[in-house]
C-alpha cells in the first residue's frame, strides 16, 4: 500500500470509529476525542501518515513538596504553568511523576515521593485532565530518582534472583502509572527512560515483558525513552509504537563553537535518527531536549546543573544551541516531535533549579522554541508550503 493510500485508510478509519461512537454532550464529545487514541500508521514517517502534526511538547517537571502545598501537579500554579505553554505554541505537554531508587541495586521501587503515592495518582490524572480542557495533549513518562545520586542506567542488581525482584517491583510501578494513564486517557506512555543496563543487555527480555504486560492495561502508543548514546544499541526498540529518545546529543567537540558549527552537529543528529528511524520503520520521538542557560552547554548538554558552582549565565548559548539542534530537524519527516526539558508544575517556584540550568522560560531561548513551534515541520500532516504566519513573539525561523 502506497503513502497516499496508507493515510487516506489511516483518517477514514479514525473518522469511522468517532462516528460509531458519537457522543451526545460537548463534554461527551471531549471524552470521546480523548478515548480514541492515535496509533501511528506503519512506516518511519507513520505519525503524520496518521494524520497527525508533528508534536511540539513541553516537559512540566513535579513539585512534590509537603512543605508547599497546592503547587504540584493539578494544583491552580500548575493551571497558570499550562496557560504558559500553550502561550509559547506547544501542543502536548509531557507529566513525569517520579518512584524512588536507594541506589543502583535496585532492591526496589518506592512509588511514594514527596506525597503520598495515592494522592499523587489522583494529582496527576487531575493535571492531564486540566491540560486536555486546555486542548492539550499528555505525554505521561514515569520517572525514577536514585536517592545515591547516581545515574538509572546503571542500576544493575547483583544477582538472577535481584533481577527478578528488581522487574517485578519496578513492572508493578509502571503498571500503576499505565492505569493512570488509560483511566484518565493520556495521549501517550513511556514505559521507562534511560534503564541502559536493562534494555542494552541480555536482561531486556524481562523489560519487554513488561511492556507487553502494559499493552493489557493501556490501549493508547507506547514508547521507551532511551538516552541518545544507546538507543542504536536498545533491543526492544520493536515491541514499541514509537521510539523515544532524550536527546542530549553534543553538537560540538570544543569550547567556542561558531553557530555554524553547532548547526553541523545539528545536521549530524538529523541524520542519525533518520538512519534510526529507516532502520526500524518507526517514527522517532525526542522525548527530552535541552539545554542550560551557561557557556559552551551543547557541547555536554546531559550535565546537572544543580553541580556546577559560580556558572556565568549565558541565555544566547542556550538559545543558539536550540537553534542549532531544532533547525535540521523541522525539515526531517521522520521526526514525530520533541518535548522541551523543562519548566515547572509552579511557574514562580525558582527553587527547583539554578538560573544557569534547563529551564527556557523567560530567557532568549524561549523565542527560539516559541517561533520553532510556530514554523511548519516535515512532519504535519497538514503541512502547508511557504512562510507560517507570523508568530506573537518574533523569532528567528
Amino acid at each position: 500500500m502506497n503513502r497516499l493510500a496508507r493515510s487516506v485508510v489511516g483518517m477514514g478509519l479514525a473518522a469511522s470509529l468517532l462516528i460509531a461512537h458519537a457522543p451526545d454532550s460537548q463534554a461527551d464529545q471531549r471524552e470521546a476525542i480523548h478515548a480514541f487514541y492515535t496509533m501511528p500508521m506503519p512506516g518511519a514517517d507513520g505519525w503524520s501518515l496518521a494524520g497527525q502534526n508533528a508534536i511540539r511538547g513541553i516537559t512540566i517537571g513535579p513539585i512534590e513538596n509537603a512543605y508547599h502545598p497546592a503547587v504540584g501537579y493539578g494544583s491552580p500554579a500548575y493551571e497558570r504553568t499550562l496557560g504558559e505553554c500553550a502561550a509559547m505554541g506547544a501542543t502536548w505537554v509531557a507529566i513525569t511523576p517520579f518512584g524512588r531508587v536507594g541506589d543502583l541495586e535496585g532492591r526496589g521501587v518506592d512509588v511514594t515521593f514527596e506525597t503520598p503515592f495515592a494522592k499523587n495518582k489522583k494529582d496527576v490524572a487531575r493535571a492531564i485532565a486540566m491540560a486536555h480542557a486546555r486542548g492539550l495533549r499528555v505525554f505521561l513518562v514515569p520517572h525514577l530518582w536514585v536517592e545515591s545520586g547516581q545515574w538509572r542506567a546503571k542500576i544493575d542488581p547483583p544477582t538472577d534472583a535481584a533481577w527478578d525482584a528488581w522487574a517485578s517491583s519496578y513492572g508493578a510501578f509502571v503498571r500503576a502509572w499505565a492505569a493512570v494513564a488509560e483511566a484518565s486517557h493520556a495521549d501517550l506512555l513511556s514505559a521507562g527512560v534511560e534503564l541502559r543496563s536493562w534494555v542494552t543487555t541480555p536482561r531486556a527480555k524481562s523489560f519487554a515483558a513488561i511492556v507487553h504486560d502494559l499493552r493489557g492495561i493501556y490501549k493508547g502508543p507506547i514508547t521507551y525513552s532511551a538516552n541518545w548514546d544507546d538507543v542504536e544499541d536498545t533491543v526492544i526498540l520493536g515491541d514499541l509504537d514509537v521510539i523515544g529518545i532524550n536527546a542530549f546529543y553534543p553538537l560540538a567537540d570544543r569550547d567556542g563553537a561558531t553557530f555554524d558549527q553547532l548547526l553541523a552537529g545539528g545536521r549530524r543528529v538529523r541524520d542519525r535518527i533518520r538512519k534510526l528511524a529507516q532502520m526500524w520503520n518507526k517514527p522517532i520521538l525526542l522525548s527530552e531536549i535541552g539545554y542550560t542557560s551557561r557557556p559552551n552547554p551543547a557541547i555536554r548538554p546531559w550535565e546537572w546543573p544543580d553541580a556546577m558552582t559560580s556558572v556565568h549565565v549565558d541565555e544566547k548559548a542556550q538559545a543558539e544551541a536550540y537553534r542549532a539542534l531544532l533547525a535540521p530537524l523541522l525539515d526531517e519527516p521522520t521526526l514525530m516531535g520533541a518535548f522541551v526539558w523543562r519548566v515547572y508544575a509552579d511557574p514562580d517556584d525558582v527553587s527547583q533549579e539554578a538560573e544557569w540550568g534547563f529551564s527556557p522560560r523567560g530567557k532568549r531561548a524561549e523565542l527560539v522554541v516559541r517561533d520553532a513551534f510556530a514554523a511548519w515541520w516535515a512532519g504535519d500532516a497538514t503541512r502547508k508550503h511557504g512562510w507560517p504566519a507570523r508568530a506573537l513573539v518574533p523569532g528567528i525561523y
